[in-house]
């Protein structure tokens, strides 16, 4: 039989007579048969997305011994966040072995080195740090496997290993459950969705694939179903993560909602339970449509000229069930200790208004006193002048949350601003009240550091405010600039 095949591997755990921890026999289940399949029918990427304890990592060690059993010479390293992170699997496969009379026959187990020793010859199976710089000697065959790269502080071990493939026509695996918006995780996770040629939805599961990729995810598909224990139940689709078992983990009095049930349990991108906008709510809200061109719209302005970002939004009240911001204009600061310059600003509301005219500017007047005169003066629009206090803010908050909660507000997609938004926190107020905030953390990027920012969601709150207010577009005249 073909050792690369759904049938071959059943029949490979079944002779050897795989066991867990607990002394049962190891049981393949349904949705781990979409994964195999798809490891063995020869995908050079594959990605698992499942939430924490439905046996990704006991899945992927048996598909590690079960290669290094078949494969010549092989080279299949695990590299995970920290070397602990990835002997969680090293352990796994080891104790398949351990516990298998035939397996123990055939390969040889040092726990010292964190290395396996395949019938086949070759390096065999390798415990590596996931830092791109102590696994940059590797050359994977048959496969490679990635071990929550959520957790990695970079993709960049996942970037090496893939760029090694090539040298002996090897794969590379990657399992993982959801993390922190803005993440490099994220937006690859992001990407992968988006650009994939084909994708089929069967309740919380999607496959997606393209390019030599295949993507798996279960996941609760919109925040608002999170308490929804039969929609939980299908993005836990291991048989042991019954109704009544995720009733009582939802129930428990030290649950971190927003860690332990929202990105753990329900595997929807969050930062914690302070997050603002979840992404599924966002995505949510994504549309097809676009404001048309000619059409006047208001413009939500936020400024800033040497450390945050310019943003310029436009927004489009349809009707009033559907009010639509479109691609933001973003404007960051030369990076040179300059300041932005003021005519880089003035030209992209002209080439806004070009498309759209500009009826209405909102924005906080803090450090921008000489552009709201010029779009009063040169532009022709009117200014509403809106500080970012706390009473304000909490309006903007609470409005733009019930659009995206009641879906009456709408986006584009466009990745700037779904950046902005993911990336931003709820501070909390006297009166139970929140407003939108950063987190106060610094996160490095590709360049160097750079500042978490979420100019482009206070802008549209903005805009969406002033729009809930005056539906009619004749603005309270306590706004507008004099």
């Amino acid at each position: 039989m073909e050792w690369r095949s759904l049938a071959a591997f059943h029949e490979w755990v079944d002779r050897n007579e795989l066991s867990l921890e607990d002394g049962s026999d190891w049981i393949v289940e349904p949705f781990q048969d979409e994964i195999v399949e798809d490891i063995l029918a020869g995908w050079r990427e594959l990605w698992a997305i499942i939430p924490e304890g439905n046996a990704k990592t006991t899945l992927f060690a048996g598909v590690a011994v079960y290669m290094g059993d078949h494969a010549p010479s092989p080279w299949i390293p695990i590299g995970a966040a920290s070397r602990d992170q990835a002997e969680i699997m090293f352990g796994q496969a080891a104790g398949f072995i351990e516990r298998s009379r035939t397996l123990r026959e055939r390969f040889r187990v040092y726990e010292g080195y964190r290395k396996i020793k395949c019938p086949t010859g070759g390096k065999g199976i390798k415990v590596y740090a996931g830092d791109k710089d102590t696994g940059d000697g590797v050359i994977p065959f048959p496969i490679a496997f990635v071990d929550e790269p959520h957790r990695h502080k970079d993709m960049g071990l996942y970037r090496l290993w893939k760029g090694k493939l090539n040298k002996r026509g090897a794969q590379i695996a990657t399992m993982s459950t959801a993390g922190e918006p803005d993440s490099e995780f994220e937006d690859m996770r992001e990407a992968i969705r988006q650009l994939a040629d084909e994708r089929v939805r069967d309740g919380c599961h999607l496959r997606a694939q393209g390019a030599n990729l295949v993507y798996h995810e279960w996941m609760v598909p919109r925040t608002e179903d999170a308490d929804d224990l039969d929609v939980v139940k299908q993005a836990n689709p291991l048989a042991s993560n019954t109704v009544d078992y995720l009733r009582e983990k939802r129930e428990s009095l030290t649950l971190d909602f927003g860690n332990d049930w929202l990105r753990l349990t329900c595997n929807i991108p969050t930062r914690s339970s302070h997050v603002a906008i979840p992404e599924a709510d966002w995505d949510a809200c994504e549309t097809e449509e676009r404001i048309p061109a000619g059409v006047p719209v208001i413009v939500g302005a936020d400024f800033a000229f040497l450390e945050d970002t310019t943003a310029l939004v436009p927004y489009w009240s349809k009707t009033a069930s559907f009010r639509l911001l479109g691609d933001p204009i973003v404007l960051a600061p030369p990076g040179d200790g300059t300041m932005l310059d003021v005519n880089d600003i003035k030209a992209a509301f002209l080439d806004l208004n070009e498309r759209n005219p500009v009826e209405v500017v909102v924005m906080d007047p803090s450090n921008a006193q000489d552009i709201a005169q010029w779009l009063d003066q040169e532009l022709g629009c009117t200014v509403i002048l809106r500080s970012q206090t706390n009473e304000f803010a909490t309006a903007d908050y609470a409005n733009f949350a019930q659009g995206i909660r009641e879906r009456t507000l709408r986006h584009t997609g466009d990745r700037q601003l779904r950046r902005h938004v993911l990336s931003a926190i709820r501070a909390r107020l006297p009166g139970d009240k929140y407003r939108f905030d950063r987190p106060r953390t610094q996160r490095k990027g590709k360049a160097g550091d750079r500042r978490i920012v979420i100019d482009a969601l206070t802008a549209a709150a903005m805009a969406h405010t002033f729009a809930l207010e005056t539906p009619e577009r004749k603005p309270d005249p306590s706004w507008a600039f004099a």
